[in-house]
């Protein structure tokens, strides 16, 4: 029955029910962290083998003779500019391949637009006073600290079904002041909504009154699919290309969930005009990032066909996981009518909508009985989430057993705060 259906009296004996149920759960003790979309230990093992790929009896040259444990080569081995380019479906020469991680080269870019003009005519972003950035949301929290650190106002715009609301960012890119927007085009984080050919058509015929306005693309989960179904992406270069717009987008991809987290391989991909500023910044910043790992990544998958092999090892152990979190939604907490949730066909994470106004009570709650949740409001900027009711579930980490405690925990906090709201305690 629908806890708004039910009588003051009905609410107050299901509160009870709810409130011993948890002081039970309190009392066992649990200790389970889903705050973050980490990888978990089945599989970091199935990349091991990468470890044993290079060593002192093999010899770390590139295709074209170049060694490996010397300086040099700042944009990336070509073999791994090949294989990254494969996974963006560009071409090898749009194509940065630099360190573990994918954020530290949008942290890194958004750093040289702000001292560096973007393109002619225009001026460092530090120069303008009333910078602003466009965020969908629910969002990536880490794309949002970025911003926010530079000293962007960042402006939401709502996520839809097929991506961010398109009518408001052709209106909000009318704003000079506008620079760009964060995009998660393929199972964005959380809701892992993939984002339409419309959408992505609309993305690349934008007419911005910025010239130096971009689109920060981050593809982050572009072969990260829970099913067997054929999720597709448009081809935003493609199709910026037939727009006359190719300065527009900047993409970002990295095998921090393939392989190894923090020992990764990151990569950009853009047009020559914007290269051409970004690797300015980076020539004085390094002489190369680490090509033994670079290497170590083209041996193990070889090709875009052997990384996508490899992420079918990865759905494997993910999808057990997935399809508890939805069951124990649908089953415990569903029928109260306090609950909206997405179900992802991949990406990291399963994104909910709690009664308005309980968020912050039910990751409290949680975190009191021993399960550590990302922090409601996370998916907002500045950490403000207007309705009180997102919050991102991370299901990756945990083994089976623990995420059915803590799904079971969270199932109990989710209703209690609802009945507690409608009661008005």
């Amino acid at each position: 029955m629908l806890y708004k259906e039910m009588t003051t009296a009905e609410l107050s004996a299901e509160y009870e029910k709810l409130k011993n149920e948890y002081e039970g759960i309190k009392a066992l003790g649990l200790n389970l962290n889903m705050s973050r979309g980490v990888p978990c230990k089945e599989q970091l093992e199935i990349s091991k083998d990468m470890l044993d790929i290079i060593n002192s009896d093999v010899e770390c040259v590139t295709i074209d003779g170049q060694d490996c444990r010397n300086y040099g080569i700042m944009d990336g081995i070509p073999s791994c500019k090949k294989l990254m380019s494969d996974v963006m479906g560009v071409t090898p020469d749009m194509v940065m391949v630099g360190g573990n991680s994918s954020l530290n080269m949008m942290f890194d870019t958004i750093a040289c637009f702000m001292t560096t003009p973007v393109c002619e005519g225009c001026v460092p972003w530090y120069e303008v006073k009333n910078r602003k950035f466009l965020c969908p949301v629910p969002g990536y929290d880490r794309h949002f600290g970025i911003t926010e650190y530079f000293g962007f106002e960042m402006i939401t715009v709502p996520m839809r079904d097929d991506g961010p609301d398109m009518d408001m960012v052709e209106e909000l890119i009318k704003d000079e002041s506008v620079k760009g927007i964060w995009c998660v085009p393929k199972y964005s984080n959380p809701q892992g909504i993939t984002y339409s050919d419309e959408t992505v058509k609309r993305f690349a015929a934008l007419k911005p009154a910025a010239k130096d306005f971009r689109i920060m693309w981050d593809n982050a989960y572009v072969i990260h699919d829970l099913t067997d179904e054929e999720v597709s992406l448009l081809n935003i270069f493609d199709e910026c290309k037939k727009t006359g717009n190719f300065d527009l987008p900047i993409e970002f991809c990295s095998t921090s969930k393939i392989t190894f987290p923090g020992s990764g391989v990151a990569a950009m991909a853009a047009s020559q005009n914007n290269m051409k500023v970004i690797k300015n910044k980076y020539k004085f910043q390094t002489i190369g990032f680490d090509k033994i790992n670079m290497l170590r990544h083209v041996r193990f998958f070889k090709d875009l066909d052997g990384m996508k092999a490899h992420m079918k090892k990865h759905k494997d152990i993910l999808k057990p996981r997935f399809d508890l979190v939805l069951s124990k939604i649908k089953e415990n907490i569903e029928p109260f009518g306090v609950i909206r949730y997405e179900e992802p066909k991949g990406g990291y994470f399963v994104s909910v909508d709690v009664m308005e106004g309980t968020a912050k009570n039910v990751v409290s709650l949680c975190k009191e009985a021993g399960v550590i949740l990302t922090g409601a409001g996370a998916t907002y900027p500045y950490t403000n989430d207007p309705h009180d009711s997102n919050i991102r579930i991370a299901p990756t980490a945990p083994s089976i057993e623990d995420l059915s405690k803590a799904m079971d925990v969270f199932s109990v906090c989710a209703k209690l705060s609802a009945v507690e709201l409608l009661l008005g305690k």
